[in-house]
């Protein structure tokens, strides 16, 4: 029963409290956590807020166990992610997003500078697993089952480890001494790696070589082609086999002087980019929709056509003989969908590069009884990420998925976790998400306009003749300034406006760490509390009778 307090409060019936207090109070204020919308818009489930907290008290060391609890590859994670976090949050709103991917890459070098080591408490299982694939999705979920006591093998029918990080990201976006050693760091927690492996049988794995479970985290490295008549084919090169040339051979391709990459994708920005890199005199990029319906992030084309890569919207490949290529020129229809006009043009080029996608080679696995495979290789998992054959898991860019790295890093990571509930004889349950802070839910007033830090970026001629990395990275005074830039989302970050802003002195304060209480007893429901609340950690509930 709610305490009276010894005297009467008489309010004016006009008065805009007399709705809320009534006799007593109708209504009352309750601390909440509310989910920050980076944290939520994170493909690898990332505690953003958390890790930036720890960022902006200069306290790195703290930000980057936070964050390897999620994502052990932030070097990596920081370059080439494509921070759909920055894109949900709120401070955009106010003047623009906080550069999270920034912080993130600054504390992978830190680590690496400090040589810190992720913290692994966990006791051994007794249980092993074996990972098919050395990508960011088997290397993400090797990171994770290890972290959660199991023994972990990987094998990687390549030479080399990272997958599609290392065979389809240029070194001018992700230098490989970074992809290096946060691969070297997994592997030295006890992880064995086997290279050149090709595993073409799983059910042996289980049965003879004693693995508990597998999971299958084979990336898309199987090239697409088209059927485009030709009188007399020139070169023609797949975008895949361009950038693993890149890395792996001895000599880079022979192009020519002019050359056509014909797709649309961040893979043909890619490519075209590094054509452009090898000396070619014209890099030209040949795409059947346009600008606007790209599957490329638009940073990619701007950069391309930086470079001075030329691009060709709405135009279609129409038939080839040997350098001349007729292209048709095509127009988008109310539906958004390409349709051919007739016009057509001639261009001429040394080489074509498909850049059209890739499918995923997973033959292996049309044998095992029921395991579900679609023609384009995409296997059917269940919400556990587990195939229809008991203990084969599967992730990356093998399922029904957006292809991304960070995407994959965040199978693995769901992956790990329900492998090892299944290996426990138990189910995982994911933690049911809190309600989502809007911006709605802020008070900016109490935020000073601060410019986000833009990062350096490689001169466009050293660019365009160098695999040097174009984006640079911040200074300790520059991640610091950022991190603080971070609203705290919906979660109370102790600024005490709500102490200090009480006329009934209801807030009571808990110490460092602890946040805050409402004594009731004295809190008469004005609302103060909630309305001057900077990052929506107070809302205002019905009073229970």
């Amino acid at each position: 029963m709610t305490k009276q307090l010894p005297f009467a409060i008489t309010l004016d019936p006009g008065s805009s409290l007399a709705n809320q207090t009534g006799s007593w109070r109708t209504m009352r204020p309750e601390y909440v956590d509310r989910l920050p919308p980076c944290n939520n818009a994170c493909p690898a489930g990332e505690n953003i807020q958390k890790w930036l907290f720890h960022a902006e008290e200069g306290d790195y060391h703290a930000a980057w166990q936070v964050l390897m609890q999620d994502n052990p590859m932030p070097g990596v994670m920081g370059r080439v992610c494509y921070h759909p976090c920055e894109g949900a949050c709120n401070r955009g709103q106010l003047d623009e997003a906080v550069g999270i991917h920034a912080i993130e890459r600054f504390l992978g070098r830190t680590a690496w500078e400090n040589k810190w080591e992720p913290i692994i408490d966990a006791e051994p299982s007794g249980k092993s697993v074996l990972v098919i694939g050395a990508g960011p999705s088997g290397l993400s979920a090797a990171y994770h089952l290890t972290r959660l006591g199991h023994a972990v093998t990987i094998r990687e029918a390549g030479p080399m480890a990272g997958g599609m990080m290392r065979f389809g990201i240029p070194k001018y976006r992700l230098p490989r001494d970074v992809l290096d050693y946060e691969v070297q760091r997994i592997l030295d927690l006890g992880v064995k790696l086997e290279l050149n492996t090709k595993v073409d049988n799983v059910e042996r794995a289980f049965a003879e070589d004693g693995f508990d479970a597998v999971f299958v985290a084979v990336g898309a490295h199987l090239a697409k082609r088209i059927d485009i008549p030709a009188h007399a084919a020139g070169r023609i090169l797949d975008a895949v086999s361009v950038l693993r040339d890149m890395e792996t051979g001895a000599e880079p391709p022979q192009l020519g002087r002019r050359v056509i990459v014909y797709g649309g994708g961040n893979t043909a920005m890619d490519v075209a980019r590094t054509a452009k890199r090898l000396g070619v005199d014209e890099s030209m990029i040949v795409y059947r929709r346009s600008r606007k319906e790209m599957p490329a992030h638009d940073f990619e084309a701007v950069e391309a056509e930086e470079e001075g890569v030329l691009i060709h919207w709405l135009r279609t490949i129409k038939q080839i003989d040997e350098t001349s290529f007729t292209v048709e020129k095509m127009e988008i229809d109310a539906d958004g969908r390409p349709q051919p006009t007739g016009e057509m043009e001639t261009i001429e080029a040394d080489t074509l590069i498909l850049a059209l996608g890739q499918d995923v080679d997973t033959e292996f696995l049309n044998r095992i009884p029921g395991v579900e495979v679609a023609i384009d290789g995409v296997v059917q998992v269940d919400a556990s990420m587990m195939t229809g054959r008991q203990g084969l898991f599967a992730g990356g860019d093998m399922v029904p998925a957006e292809r991304t790295v960070t995407v994959a890093v965040g199978h693995g990571k769901k992956a790990a976790r329900n492998i090892d509930a299944w290996l426990r004889g138990e189910t995982y349950l994911k933690r049911e998400k809190h309600e989502l802070a809007g911006h709605e839910s802020l008070n900016t007033w109490y935020y000073d306009d601060a410019p986000p830090t833009v990062q350096k970026r490689l001169d466009i001629v050293r660019r365009q003749s160098g695999f040097q990395e174009v984006l640079q990275g911040l200074t300790e005074e520059n991640a610091l300034f950022e991190a603080r830039r971070c609203l705290s989302c919906g979660n109370c970050f102790e600024c005490d406006n709500c102490y200090g802003i009480c006329p009934d002195n209801a807030v009571i304060k808990l110490g460092p760490g602890n946040r805050f209480r409402i004594n009731y007893d004295y809190c008469k429901g004005c609302g103060m509390c909630a309305t001057e609340c900077p990052c929506g950690a107070i809302r205002m509930v019905p009073e229970i009778v």
